[in-house]
This record gives structure tokens, sequence and C-alpha cells, in this order.
């Protein structure tokens, strides 16, 4: 959706490694069947024919089905396969848009936005743009999400894909609603995907949903121990849709790839701005159906902080993508890796970073106001720019130099960790041998992705908890990554209590010394902070925090906090000192928090 040409922003910024994005200050704000042919640019379009089955676009390379009016995808033809989609499940549950939505108070729901009316936006011989739409009514309160939804469709020319995008509105004085997902899914045809890629180090063959279906489930449903597959070599192994999760910023294509015949199927996300969360925002991907997914907002990941919640007759209007489900393929004797490489070069990002010498552009903003964010790796905090940014089309802005000072009362004592909103620097143990997920044994990097990892905590302190000596301990072995219930049998967990010993030679009594804690996930969690006597009063709690469930989820980081922690010189003593971090919250295994980076700071004057 285009608004002029396109706008830039431009500026120079002080730090390197620096994350921007805009935020959009105004968030919340008879059945017949039409079949229009595309050959080749500048070729006119067959006339268009009605029968009794829905509405089929042509272009020669891919046939796209679509239920009317409903406007749920109910078959793809291409390449010689009758239909790339699941032709066992329901029609209307093959490629859709859902809504997971409720009234505060009221029961969860999930809204397919079937439409009820069907429209042609443009047929021509460049491309067919259709369009499926429903109103919203009084009369539908508690059964349809209360928006009006027009699903667009378009065909091109030469593209072997289908181009989507959806415009929701809520009109003045509608009910109250809250709207924890919005997305699209596709269910594959079984009996020919059964690999999937969603970055260049994370592909794999895949076990079948059947699998999963004779599977024995582990803590939470999504998460199953495979005991009888059909293909042996995945016996032993955990499968969990979490484990493929991404953050926002890389999540650009992904998908399925099928050895016979040699065809992939891709969802490409070519820009970002109509997700909810910034650029480390996490969420689903592809996973074992095959499934494919397109999320433009959850609460993954974050917990219902992140969900879109309109109070008061609030107005809102927002277009959801494009995004283009792509297909491919290569010749019998090709590597079907090709198919990967090809479906990559179709997106591009619109998450920034700044360059080396601290320079950064957005290209292509749509018109509208907006807040600037940054951050950097290295920096605790969050940089927000002073002004209020206002694009209209065709301009072009400059910010001029950008100067973030990180929040700091005093030199550094000591530090545990990395400032990069991520735990990911920390001890993450090995897995168990029976619960592994043999994608993720030889990466380092994503080891977190294994099942279960939170009970090792217990196997590793199963009286004593850990304690963090400063200078003599690593954090990269002595920290472990998530700070978790203990786990002592028959459904039962504990609190724990980290503790940080450090020495104090230059004592300010009358000082304040600042402890920051950044936390880079929490879940149903309660962090209190007590200094030198395990017994003593806190001196800070958290209250209750965080639904992000990264822990569970196989995740290594959710919503970002900083905590800015004042202690008084006159509880500290000369000499060796120790601080004791309590996660007061022990109900289940998955309480607990994530640390990113713990800092103190000593007063100015000592």
């Amino acid at each position: 959706m285009k608004v002029g040409a396109p706008r830039k922003i431009r500026s120079w910024v002080v730090f390197q490694v620096l994350l921007l994005h805009l935020l959009p200050q105004a968030v919340h704000s008879q059945r017949s069947q039409n079949k229009l042919n595309i050959t080749k640019p500048g070729e006119n379009i067959s006339s268009l024919t009605i029968q009794l089955r829905g509405v089929v676009v042509d272009n020669g390379i891919v046939q796209v089905t679509f239920s009317s009016p409903q406007g749920s995808i109910t078959g793809i033809k291409y390449d010689g396969i009758d239909n790339v989609l699941d032709d066992e499940v329901d029609e209307r549950r093959r490629g859709y848009w859902d809504v997971a939505w409720y009234e505060p108070e009221k029961k969860f729901k999930t809204d397919k936005l079937e439409g009820t009316r069907f429209e042609i936006i443009t047929q021509n011989e460049e491309q067919v743009e259709i369009s499926f739409t429903r109103t919203w009514t009084i009369s539908k309160r508690g059964s349809l999400v209360p928006l009006n939804v027009d699903k667009r469709y378009i065909i091109r020319s030469g593209v072997s894909g289908i181009y989507i995008y959806c415009i929701m509105e809520r009109l003045e004085g509608w009910p109250d609603v809250d709207m924890d997902q919005i997305r699209i899914v596709f269910k594959l045809n079984h009996t020919i995907f059964n690999f999937m890629a969603i970055s260049d180090d994370r592909q794999r063959s895949m076990p079948s949903m059947a699998d999963r279906n004779h599977a024995m489930q582990l803590a939470y449903k999504e998460a199953v121990l495979l005991t009888n597959p059909r293909n042996p070599m995945f016996k032993g192994e955990v499968d969990d849709k979490y484990m493929y999760s991404m953050e926002d910023k890389d999540n650009n294509v992904h998908g399925w790839i099928s050895s016979e015949p040699p065809v992939g199927f891709w969802m490409i996300t070519p820009s970002d701005e109509f997700r909810l969360g910034g650029p480390i925002k996490q969420d689903l991907t592809s996973h074992a159906g095959p499934i494919t997914l397109s999320m433009f907002t959850s609460t993954h990941y974050a917990g219902k902080e992140m969900r879109m919640g309109y109070r008061n007759g609030e107005p809102w209007k927002k277009v959801f993508g494009p995004v283009l489900a792509y297909l491919n393929s290569v010749s019998p004797n090709a590597s079907t890796l090709r198919l990967w490489r090809d479906a990559k070069r179709q997106g591009y990002q619109f998450w920034t970073k700044a360059d080396r010498k601290g320079r950064f552009i957005i290209e292509n903003v749509r018109a509208g106001n907006y807040s600037l964010y940054a951050w950097g790796i290295g920096f605790i905090g969050d940089y927000k720019y002073e002004q209020n940014i206002t694009i209209t089309p065709g301009t072009e802005m400059n910010v001029g130099p950008i100067v973030y000072e990180p929040p700091r009362n005093g030199p550094t004592l000591w530090e545990i960790g990395v400032p990069d909103r991520t735990a990911g620097e920390f001890y993450i143990p090995d897995p168990y041998p029976t619960l592994m997920n043999n994608l993720y044994v030889n990466p380092l990097q994503d080891r977190f992705r294994q099942y279960g990892l939170w009970d090792r905590y217990s196997d590793l302190y199963p009286e004593n908890d850990l304690v963090y000596t400063i200078g003599l301990s690593n954090y990269r072995r002595d920290w472990f990554f998530a700070h978790v219930t203990r786990n002592v049998g028959n459904n039962t967990y504990q609190p724990t209590t980290w503790q940080i010993v450090f020495n104090l030679q230059n004592l300010n009594r009358v000082g304040l010394y600042t402890l920051r804690v950044a936390l880079a996930s929490a879940a149903d969690s309660e962090l209190q902070v007590r200094i030198n006597d395990p017994e003593s009063d806190h001196i800070f709690t958290t209250g209750l925090i965080g639904k992000d469930n990264a822990i569970a989820r196989h995740g290594i980081h959710g919503l970002y906090r900083l905590y800015s922690i004042d202690v008084a010189g006159n509880l500290l003593g000369a000499g060796d000192n120790t601080i004791y971090l309590t996660q007061s919250r022990s109900t289940t295994p998955f309480q607990g928090v994530m640390y990113d980076y713990i800092r103190l700071e000593s007063p100015f004057k000592t």
C-alpha cells in the first residue's frame, strides 16, 4: 500500500550497534465462480465466467481457488500439483485469516474473518486484485470480532504467488475488545511437503501431524515426544512448534520443500511496519503439519502487555500486509535447496541498523505521525527522539545528530553479562538425551531451543542455589540462563534465591549505590532484592510481572525490562557483601526470569 512517493528519514547517531524502528503514535485509532486468466503482460484478460464453485484466478503459472464470498484459499494448483494445500481438511481451513479475540471478562473466541461480499478491484493485463469484505453490525456482537474486514488478494502476471493483505477497521462507539492474535494460516499437502526451512542454519526433515498425534505429550500440549513415527529417524525426538520461533527482524522468509516434485512453498514478508512489537519480538513461523504462518500480532513471548485492546468506543484502522505466498520449482535433477535460496531473494527488511559511522536511513515509510526509538548492544535502556516525526508523501527528513546518554549514576564496580536484551551469553545446559531435537544438537547459538532445559537447574542445584562470586565466577559458565523454580518432585516447586558475592574496599556509607537489573524475560514471576541478609525485608521487588512464557517456549528473551535500584551505603560493609535475588513465585516450572545484564554502580564520590 503506497502513499505517494517514498519517504526517507536520515540521521547520524553516536553509537554504532544501533537498532532503530518507527512506531505509529495512533496504533489504536448464491456462491459463484469467477475465472480470471492472466497470461503475459500486454495480452488481454479473458472474459469473466460465473459458475457454482468459487473464484478462480489463473495467471498461467499458478491457479488459485477462493471460496466465495468467504474469501478463504481452498486450492493452489502449481507445476503439475493439483493442490499444494491439504485436501483432507475442510476447505475453509486450508488457507485463511483468523483473529483471536474476546470482549473484556468474556470468553476467548477465534474468528476466521469470513467475508459476505466478493468484489473485483482490478482486472487488467498486469494483475487481478479481488476483495472479500464483511461489515460488522451490533446484531453480530458476541459472535464476530467487532471489525469491518476487507481481505485482498493480488495475482500478478509472471509471479508464481499470491500477494495478501487485509484492511481492518473499527468505528467509533463500537464495543470494547481485546485481540491477542492476528494471522494467516496455510495447511499444506502433507503427502509431499516434508522438509522445512526457516533460516540458512535451521532446516530439516520434519515429522508429520500423524506422528504428533501418536506421540506422548510432555509438559504442555505443543511439546510431544515422538514415540512411533513413520520415519524411524524421528523416534525419541521432541517436536514443538515454539522451537521454530524467530525474531521479527529475521523473519523474512520461511516455508516448506517437496522433493517429489521439487517444489517450494514460502511465506515472504517484504517489510515489517505492520507487525506489532518491534524488531526483536519473537513469533511462530512454520511447524509440523505441514503448516506455514504469517503472524501479524500475537502475545507470544510477550503476554497480555502486547495484546491489542480498544476501550470506550475508540476507533481504529490498520492495513496488515502485504505478504507473499510464493511458490517455486527446480528441475528434478537440481538440488531442492536452490528453492530456499530463490525464496530468500524475494524479500527485504524494514528495521534498520546504523552503519559503522553511526548513520541510518529508513525508507518507504507510510505517511503518518511517528515516534522514533532506538537501542544499542552494549548499552542499557532505550532512546526516544524528543520530537514527534510527521511523514508526508514524497518528503525526506534529516533528524540530525542523535545523542543517547545511557542511564548511569556512577562508575561500574562490577557487571554480569552483556547488555543485548537476551540471556544468550549465559550458561545453557545440555538437554536431556531422551528429549532432544536433533536440529539443535550442534549449533551453539540455538542450544536454548531444546526442550526441558528449565528442569536442568534442579539437576545442577538440587539443594543449594546458584552462588556467583565477582572476580572468580564466569557468567558464561556459572550463571544459569534462566532463574527458575526448583523441582522437588510430585509437581511441587520451590522459590529460588541466587547470590552475588562481591568485595568492597572503599565503602561510601552515606552515598547511594545503584544496582541496575535488566531482565530479558519474565513469566508469572516476582524478583526480590535483599542486601547481606536473606531474611531481611527486601529493598526492592518487581511485584508480579511477565507473561511472555519464554522459558517454556524455548526462547532466550521476551519483553525487556530495566530496573534501577537504590542501595544505601549503610546496607553494605567493607569487605565481602552479598546481594540476594529471590524469584518468589513457584507454582509451576515455567515461572521465572531471564537476566540480560546486572551492574553495580558506586556513588560518584567514594
